[in-house]
């Protein structure tokens, strides 16, 4: 506890430092003040939008910590950015001119992906927004009888857009001004507005039922998060020689200056991209079912309305399945082993017992793909874990926390930030956050999505 104390008086002892976290407490501020500011014309107490946490408005509802079923200025929250981000992203798998910008060009080829991902946030923003919009108004007593359609279709367009522009705005000035990982920031603050609620109301459910089962749950809940953070942080170095060179009359084993005498390969290198993939998947027949036939005959089919819960044995079934294809895909999509064999060679340099070129290339590609099987189907059980233990009697909102996308950006994020936190203390020449080693933190664009 008093290495802990210290530790805090450390942080606060650094000026740029303290600047940096209360600059980025002050933007958290305001991102969460909006979230409770709605929309002019809109009555939110009429509103049922986004409430139940087993369809997609649930999900989108708690990705933005409530705004999105308050109709607020910023119910849109971020995730348009995200989504322009993640098609950025499959286009430079894709698309050659994307590709140049992300390997080729550098600095400038990323200015130049960063205002294509902005310009397509608008366009994103203005569809999903008229489609809210549109929702809003189909909802009995939800809008001001006294308030043109047109006047509120409009103004309140202006004001979701700008909502979610001024949203990417404040993710990038913590970025830059913060303690870094701001649009990651954005989503964890979120996701994590709930909690508290949801903590408190399992809690005094437990004090009128069994509070020695609240007391296994939160057990429970620390050793997934445990787990979460090993995967996480998981890497699989393969070791990596340097070709001898001359030095003066003898020879040298020693890497270039600041080479590396591994290649980590993470196990979970796909990060939350295959449970976000895996989840639109399984909203997809039941938004087809009411487009072709109505809510009638969406809601007359037994697998239609058990593929649409999330706590039915098929939807998990089928979510864990998709949840371990999607991972060995977008894996194979982030990890190329013919770059890793290029790179070697450019570098002079070699994996012992293995010969360079497509050799090298061929046992990165079959590590790889032996690695993954780990991570994808920890990732399918931590997708289906918030079910498990909704069966037991946890609350489903806190259930939600027990795995899934929220535990992983959560997890992913708070390491990134204390890897911000930590690099400050170590260049101050004051001890890290941790006794020995260092954290090992993930990009947010990976986080999200990507690599997002």
């Amino acid at each position: 506890m008093k290495k802990f104390i210290d530790t805090l008086k450390n942080i606060w002892s650094i000026k740029e430092l303290k600047g940096r976290i209360l600059f980025t407490l002050f933007i958290l501020a305001v991102y969460r003040f909006g979230s409770f500011v709605v929309l002019p014309g809109v009555n939110a107490s009429a509103l049922d939008v986004g409430q139940n946490s087993t369809d997609i408005l649930g999900l989108i509802n708690a990705f933005t910590g409530g705004a999105f079923g308050n109709a607020a200025v910023f119910a849109l929250g971020i995730m348009p950015y995200i989504t322009a981000s993640i098609i950025i992203q499959l286009l430079g798998f894709a698309v050659p001119y994307f590709q140049k910008l992300q390997q080729k060009e550098g600095e400038s080829g990323r200015k130049k992906i960063t205002q294509l991902t902005r310009l397509l946030t608008v366009a994103i923003t203005l569809v999903q927004g008229g489609t809210y919009l549109t929702m809003i108004a189909g909802t009995p007593g939800a809008i001001d009888p006294s308030v043109s359609r047109t006047v509120f279709f409009f103004s309140n367009m202006i004001i979701l857009s700008s909502g979610t522009i001024f949203a990417m705005w404040l993710g990038e000035k913590i970025t830059d001004k913060g303690i870094g990982n701001g649009i990651s920031l954005l989503i964890m603050i979120g996701i994590i507005a709930t909690l508290p609620r949801v903590f408190i109301a399992e809690l005094q459910g437990a004090l009128q039922t069994n509070i020695f089962f609240f007391l296994i749950e939160l057990v429970v809940f620390f050793a997934i998060v445990l787990v979460t953070v090993l995967i996480v942080q998981g890497v699989r170095r393969i070791p990596i020689q340097f070709a001898k060179r001359m030095v003066g009359r003898g020879t040298s084993n020693m890497p270039a200056s600041g080479a590396r005498d591994y290649i980590p390969l993470k196990v979970n290198a796909s990060g939350v991209m295959p449970i976000i993939f895996a989840q639109a998947i399984m909203f997809l027949p039941m938004t087809i079912a009411r487009f072709a036939g109505g809510d009638d005959v969406a809601t007359s089919s037994s697998l239609l309305m058990s593929l649409n819960d999330w706590k039915s044995l098929p939807y998990n079934i089928l979510l864990f399945v998709l949840v371990v294809i999607f991972t060995y895909v977008y894996t194979a999509l982030l990890v190329n082993p013919q770059q890793y064999a290029e790179y070697l060679k450019r570098q002079n340099s070699f994996i012992p017992g293995i010969k360079p070129g497509l050799a090298t290339q061929d046992f990165i590609d079959s590590l790889t793909t032996r690695i993954t099987l780990p991570g994808s189907i920890f990732l399918g059980l931590i997708t289906i874990f918030p079910a498990i233990v909704a069966q037991f009697g946890v609350n489903d909102g806190f259930a939600i926390f027990f795995g899934g996308t929220s535990l992983l950006i959560l997890v992913a994020v708070v390491l990134d930030t204390l890897q911000q936190i930590e690099s400050y203390l170590l260049m101050r020449k004051y001890d890290g956050l941790v006794k020995s080693g260092s954290l090992k933190g993930r990009s947010s664009m990976q986080t999200i999505g990507a690599g997002m």
